[in-house]
């Protein structure tokens, strides 16, 4: 390999990430300039949530490394328990490969570690997702990585506002968009008739993507509050496919509520869709419910109405598809009518144009990573 190729190491620890960055992972490892490898971690190496380091390798990406945490304890002590095992594993990992620049997305604990033994090995850092607002424990993490990191890839001008008035220099922050967008309508293929056929629901009737996961602070209720939003769907008539949870504090009391529906005629569980299906799920739905990432980043490319539950997304730029609901109580069967009765929506996707990856590579190619890099100071 000629020495002027740069080595680019990716850290991934759920399907989430993975399915946002893939394309734009793949095009970072068919570029001639530059190199990947990924590091697995997380959920990835659990059988229960569908082993799916598999996916990454299926891609055609090269595993450098996979280090085993606890995806069984569902507790805020595990997920920081877990930080530190990441962090050990991807020290040891980092000092093996000893990539050119640590790429990470978003605002997983998984992430903060990886910018954490990048920084102590004295590996540049690009972050992906940075400057973006939540009302969750995701919202400090995801700025102290941003904070850990020497180059930005934001989605829309406002991240890129923020993390200037934080104090990051305006020449290392990109605007480039959300690299979820990337191929988004050519990868849902399937529609609905078929996806509707393949786990026995009727393409005719109303049907919704539900997309919840536990918040930190709030896991002590997750699973009454998974029950209630259940309930709630189908007293408004629709059929539903449930999607299981990510790997934190309170996954277990809603992975265990939603699968109580299961044997219910017009509900489906499943344990993990590829990225391809749950595009085309997306696409196809008459309203996705829940309070994943992908309603708000994704799913007004395909104009797909949203019913946003809870604190998990606040503050998140909106474009014109998101309902917000404060919480499971009074007011959400109000808002899923009202939703079904409006149908799709036609609006502009604020996180960009899907083409966030040829941006990102392009970065990646070019970008300054002189050794004075690293002295980073703030510009407050």
């Amino acid at each position: 390999m000629s020495a002027a190729v740069r080595r680019i190491c990716y850290l991934s620890g759920t399907r989430a990430d993975f399915g946002l960055m893939q394309s734009t992972l793949q095009s970072i490892a068919a570029h001639p300039a530059l190199a990947l490898k990924v590091i697995a971690t997380g959920s990835h190496l659990s059988e229960r949530f569908g082993m799916t380091v598999r996916e990454i390798e299926q891609a055609g990406l090269a595993v450098a490394a996979r280090i085993p945490v606890d995806t069984d304890t569902d507790t805020g002590a595990a997920m920081a328990l877990n930080i530190a095992r990441v962090l050990e594993g991807c020290v040891a990992a980092l000092a093996r490969s000893r990539p050119d620049l640590m790429l990470l997305l978003g605002d997983r604990g998984e992430m903060l570690a990886g910018a954490l033994a990048a920084l102590h090995l004295g590996i540049p850092i690009a972050h992906v997702h940075g400057g973006e607002r939540s009302g969750t424990v995701d919202d400090p993490v995801r700025h102290a990585i941003s904070k850990l990191a020497q180059f930005h890839f934001v989605a829309t001008a406002e991240s890129r506002d923020r993390l200037v008035r934080m104090g990051e220099r305006a020449d290392h922050v990109f605007v480039c968009g959300a690299p979820g967008l990337d191929g988004l309508r050519e990868l849902a293929a399937r529609d609905r008739a078929d996806l509707c056929a393949g786990v026995g629901l009727d393409p005719l009737q109303p049907l919704t993507l539900l997309v919840y996961h536990p918040v930190v602070q709030e896991a002590a209720t997750a699973g009454q509050d998974a029950a209630a939003l259940m309930k709630a769907c189908l007293r408004v008539g629709l059929q539903v496919l449930a999607l299981a949870p990510n790997a934190d504090a309170g996954s277990h009391a809603v992975r265990a509520a939603l699968e109580s529906f299961a044997s219910l005629q017009p509900v489906r569980f499943a344990t993990h869709l590829s990225r391809a299906e749950f595009v085309a799920w997306m696409a196809a739905c008459d309203v996705m419910v829940g309070n994943s990432s992908s309603g708000i980043i994704e799913a007004a490319t395909f104009g797909t109405p949203v019913c946003n539950i809870g604190t998990r997304q606040n503050l998140r730029q909106r474009s014109g598809n998101v309902v917000d609901v404060a919480s499971v109580g009074a007011g959400l069967d109000a808002a899923l009518r009202l939703i079904l009765k409006g149908g799709r929506v036609s609006c502009r996707n604020v996180y960009g144009d899907g083409r966030a990856g040829t941006r990102i590579v392009e970065h990646l190619v070019t970008l300054d990573l002189a050794p004075s890099t690293l002295s980073k100071t703030n510009a407050y």
